[in-house]
C-alpha cells in the first residue's frame, strides 16, 4: 500500500519573482534514492534523468518553497479565508 503525504504552501501576492513562474515541475526520489524531474510544456513532457540537470530542478523547487508561506502559516491563511475559527 502506499503513502502519499501533501504538503501545501501558499505563495504571498507580494512575491513579485519566483521560479514558479517558468512553469510546473515534478520531482521524484526512487526506492533506491535516485532524483528524477519531469518538466511539461504545451507541446510535451520530457523526463529529466541527468543528475546535474535534476540537481537544477531540485534548486529551483527550493527557492519557491523557501519564498511561500510555511505549512502551518498556509493552513491558517486558507482557514481565514473560508471563515473558520
Amino acid at each position: 500500500m502506499s503513502q502519499f503525504d501533501v504538503e501545501l504552501q501558499v505563495m504571498p501576492r507580494h512575491q513579485p519573482d519566483h521560479a514558479g513562474f517558468d512553469g510546473p515541475l515534478r520531482l521524484l526520489e526512487s526506492p533506491d534514492n535516485k532524483w528524477f524531474g519531469y518538466a511539461e510544456g504545451q507541446r510535451g513532457g520530457m523526463l529529466v534523468t541527468a543528475p546535474k540537470e535534476v540537481s537544477i530542478m531540485l534548486q529551483r523547487y527550493a527557492r519557491p518553497r523557501s519564498q511561500a508561506l510555511t505549512s502551518d502559516d498556509s493552513r491558517s491563511l486558507l482557514k481565514r479565508l473560508r471563515g473558520a475559527p
